[in-house]
C-alpha cells in the first residue's frame, strides 16, 4: 500500500470511530485504538505496511511532547512545587517500584518491570482535565492535587523516554549504556538550552517581520523537527528534542500563537499514533489471556488508588480529598501508550495484556469519576462533618439577609455585578469554589463564601428561601441547568437570570426555568454597534433608542410591566402604555385545549410573552403551543387589548 491510500484509510476510519465514540461521550483515544484493532493484521488486515504507518504516527508523539514543552512554566512549577515534586514525584516512583515488584513475581525481569512500571504509573491528562473542567473542580482541593500529579507525570515522560530504551540492553552493558545515554542527554540539552535561548527570540523576531502566517507555521515545523532530528542523531529520541523546542519557544512572546498553529498537526498525528497502537491488539491471544487482563486491570486500579490515596493523606490532605484524588488518578493514560511503544523485545503476551488493561482502564475512568462522590461519602466519615461546616459557614454569612441576591460564581462578571448591587444598596451573597479568590475577596469586605452552587444544600444555606433573585454569572450551560433544577424543586417562583456564551442555549435554559438568559455575544455586539454608530456621526439619542428597542425585543423582562396600586397616581399617559397581565386558565376556560394560533390574540393587539406551566416558564411561546388547564399566560398589550384577551381566553 502506497502512502496516500494508507493515510486515506487511517483518516477515514478515524473520523468514523471518533464521531461514534463522541456520541457516547467516550474519549476519542479509545476510538483511535478501536480503529487500529479493527483494520490491523489481527482483524480485517487492511493495513499492509505497518512500518510506514508507524513512521508517520511517530510524529504525533513529537508534536505532543512539543506541546508539553510549550506549557512548561517555571513560575507554575514553583507555585505548585509541593504537589508536583511532593505528591507527583512520590506517586510515580512508588508506583514504579510496586509494579516492578509485582511483575517480577510472575517471572518477568526487573528491566522490563521498571519499563512497565513507568507505563502503568501514567494517568490521562486529556481525559481528567476535561472532566475537572466540566465539573468546575479545577480550583478545588482535589482538583489542584490531580493537576499537580498530572503535571509531574508529563515531565516524567522526558527522562523515561531516555531510560526505557536503555533498559532493553543486556544487564552487563546496561549501566554503561544508561550512563552514556544520560551524559548525551545532559550535553545535548545544555548546548540547546544555553545557545538556543539566545537565538530563538531573535530568530522568531526575524520570521515575524515577514507578517505571513504561512511562513510562521513553516518556521514552527522547522524548529520542532530540526531539534527532534538533532536529539535523534545524538542517539536519543525524537520526542526529547521536540520537548526542548517547546521549552525554548515557551520563553518567547509567540507561545500562544505557536500553540494554536501546532494544535491541528498534533491532534491529527496523535490520532494516527493511537491507531498504530490499536493495530497491535490481537484478539486471538486475548481470548486465552482474559483472566490475566482482568488481573492486571484490577492490580493497576487498586495499586495506584492506594499509592495516591495514602500519599495524599500523609502529605496533609483530608481523607475525603485523598480518596477523590486516588479514584481520579487510578486509571492509565495516553502517555502509557507512548512509553509502551518504546519498549523493545517485549513478549507478545505481556504486550497484549498490558495494552488491553490500559485501554479498559481509560474506558472505565469516567465511570469511576462519576461515582467517586458516593464512594467518598461511604468511606470518609469526616466528609459529612466538613460539608456540614461549609454549609454552616454559608448559612452564618447569609443569616439576617432578606430579599437578597444570590450570585453563583464570583469571577469577573460576578464581581462587577456585586459592585452594581452594592451601589444600589442591594444585599447579596456570592458562592465560589476558588479558595484563593474567596479568601482575598472576603478579606476585602465582599460577602462571598466557599460553596458549590451545584449542590442544593449550598443554595438553601445561602438563603434560597428568602432570596429575591438568583444570578448565574458563569457561562457553563450544564452547571446552570443543574442550578435551575435545584431551584425549581424548592422555589418555582424565584426568578433566575443566567449568563450564556451565545444564543444557542437560550431556549434550553429558558425551558429549564430561567426567567431571563443573557447572551454575551449579543451584549458585546450591542456595545460595538453603539460605539461604532456614534463614531460614524449618528446622534447619540437615536443610537440609545435603537439599542433599547433591540434589548426590548430580545429580553422579555424589559417589555411592559405589571401595574399596581402605586401606579394609579402616575401620568394619565401611562394608562395607554403596554402592560403585563397574568391570566390563569381555570377549569372550563375556553382556551384550554387550543393552540395560541387558534386563539389568535394578535388580532386584538395583544401577545403572549410567557407561559408558566408546572413551574416552567417559556419566554417565547410558539404558535403551535397547546394550552392546558392550570396554565398561567402573561400577556402584553394596552389595557383594552389585555382585558379583551382575558375575555377571549376564559369565555371565548
Amino acid at each position: 500500500m502506497s502512502a496516500l491510500p494508507l493515510v486515506l484509510l487511517l483518516l477515514g476510519a478515524s473520523v468514523l470511530a471518533v464521531v461514534i465514540f463522541r456520541r457516547f461521550n467516550l474519549p476519542p483515544v479509545l476510538g483511535y485504538l478501536f480503529v487500529g484493532s479493527l483494520i490491523g493484521p489481527h482483524a480485517l488486515n487492511l493495513m499492509y505496511d505497518m512500518h510506514r504507518a508507524e513512521y508517520i504516527a511517530e510524529f504525533g508523539v513529537v508534536f505532543l511532547m512539543f506541546s508539553i514543552g510549550l506549557e512548561f512554566s517555571l513560575p507554575k512549577l514553583y507555585a505548585m512545587k509541593r504537589i508536583v515534586f511532593g505528591l507527583g514525584l512520590l506517586q510515580v516512583l512508588v508506583s514504579m517500584v510496586l509494579i516492578t515488584g509485582m511483575v517480577m513475581l510472575f517471572g518477568i525481569n526487573w528491566q522490563l518491570g521498571i519499563a512497565l512500571g513507568g507505563v502503568l504509573a501514567m494517568s490521562s491528562t486529556a481525559v481528567l482535565t476535561k472532566l475537572l473542567a466540566e465539573r468546575m473542580q479545577l480550583d478545588s482541593a482535589h482538583g489542584r492535587e490531580i493537576m499537580g500529579v498530572l503535571l509531574f507525570q508529563d515531565l516524567a515522560v522526558v527522562p523515561l523516554l531516555v531510560l526505557i530504551p536503555s533498559l532493553t540492553q543486556p544487564p552487563e552493558k546496561l549501566a554503561m549504556l544508561l550512563g552514556i545515554a544520560l551524559l548525551k542527554a545532559v550535553v545535548v540539552l545544555a548546548v540547546i538550552l544555553v545557545f538556543g535561548q539566545k537565538l530563538m527570540r531573535k530568530w522568531f523576531h526575524f520570521v515575524a517581520r515577514a507578517k505571513s502566517s504561512e511562513v510562521f507555521v513553516l518556521n514552527v515545523l522547522l524548529i520542532t523537527l530540526s531539534l527532534a532530528t538533532l536529539t535523534e542523531l545524538a542517539g536519543l529520541s525524537l520526542a526529547l528534542g521536540a520537548f526542548v523546542a517547546g521549552m525554548l519557544i515557551s520563553e518567547t512572546e509567540y507561545r500562544i500563537q505557536v500553540e494554536e498553529d501546532i494544535k491541528p498537526f498534533r491532534d491529527v498525528l496523535m490520532g494516527l499514533f493511537f491507531v498504530t497502537i490499536g493495530v497491535k491488539l490481537d484478539m486471538h491471544i486475548l481470548v486465552g489471556l482474559w483472566w490475566q487482563v482482568l488481573l492486571v486491570l484490577a492490580g493497576l486500579l487498586v495499586t495506584k488508588s492506594l499509592v495516591v490515596g495514602l500519599l495524599s493523606w500523609r502529605l496533609g490532605a483530608t481523607p475525603g480529598n485523598a480518596i477523590r484524588s486516588a479514584l481520579w488518578l487510578c486509571a492509565g493514560g495516553e502517555f502509557g501508550f507512548v512509553l509502551l511503544g518504546e519498549i523493545a523485545r517485549m513478549p507478545k503476551a505481556v504486550e497484549q495484556v498490558v495494552l488491553t488493561a490500559l485501554v479498559l482502564s481509560m474506558l472505565i475512568a469516567p465511570f469511576i469519576v462519576h461515582y467517586s462522590e458516593r464512594i467518598v461519602m461511604r468511606f470518609a466519615s469526616g466528609e459529612w462533618l466538613l460539608r456540614s461546616m461549609q454549609l454552616t459557614q454559608i448559612a452564618a454569612q447569609s443569616m439576617g439577609t432578606e430579599k437578597h441576591a444570590i450570585l453563583c460564581g464570583f469571577g469577573r462578571s460576578g464581581q462587577y455585578l456585586a459592585r452594581f448591587l452594592g451601589q444600589e444598596g442591594v444585599n447579596y451573597i456570592a458562592l465560589d469554589l476558588d479558595p484563593d479568590r474567596v479568601r482575598e475577596a472576603a478579606s476585602g469586605g465582599e460577602n462571598v463564601v466557599f460553596g458549590d452552587v451545584g449542590r442544593k444544600e449550598a443554595l438553601i444555606a445561602a438563603g434560597l428561601m428568602r432570596a429575591s433573585v438568583v444570578i448565574v454569572t458563569f457561562s457553563d450551560t450544564l452547571l446552570a441547568e443543574k442550578v435551575l433544577h435545584h431551584i425549581q424543586s424548592v422555589r418555582q417562583d424565584l426568578p433566575v437570570v443566567v449568563r450564556t456564551a451565545d444564543e444557542r442555549d437560550m431556549e434550553r435554559l429558558t425551558r429549564a426555568g430561567a426567567a431571563e438568559v443573557v447572551p454575551e455575544a449579543l451584549e458585546a455586539s450591542l456595545m460595538l454597534a453603539s460605539h461604532a454608530l456614534v463614531l460614524l456621526g449618528i446622534p447619540i439619542n437615536r443610537v440609545l433608542k435603537r439599542i433599547r428597542q433591540t434589548r426590548s425585543q430580545r429580553y422579555s423582562l424589559l417589555r411592559g410591566f405589571y401595574r399596581g396600586i402605586s401606579d394609579r397616581d402616575r401620568d394619565e399617559d401611562d394608562d395607554h402604555q403596554p402592560r403585563l397581565h397574568s391570566i390563569l386558565l381555570v377549569p372550563g376556560a375556553a382556551a384550554v385545549g387550543r393552540t395560541l394560533d387558534e386563539v389568535n390574540l394578535e388580532e386584538l393587539g395583544c401577545e403572549v410573552s410567557a407561559i408558566r406551566r408546572r413551574g416552567i416558564r417559556a419566554v417565547e411561546p410558539a404558535p403551535e403551543t397547546r394550552l392546558e388547564e392550570g396554565d398561567v399566560l402573561v400577556v402584553l398589550g394596552d389595557p383594552e387589548a389585555v382585558f379583551a384577551a382575558e375575555d377571549r381566553l376564559l369565555q371565548n
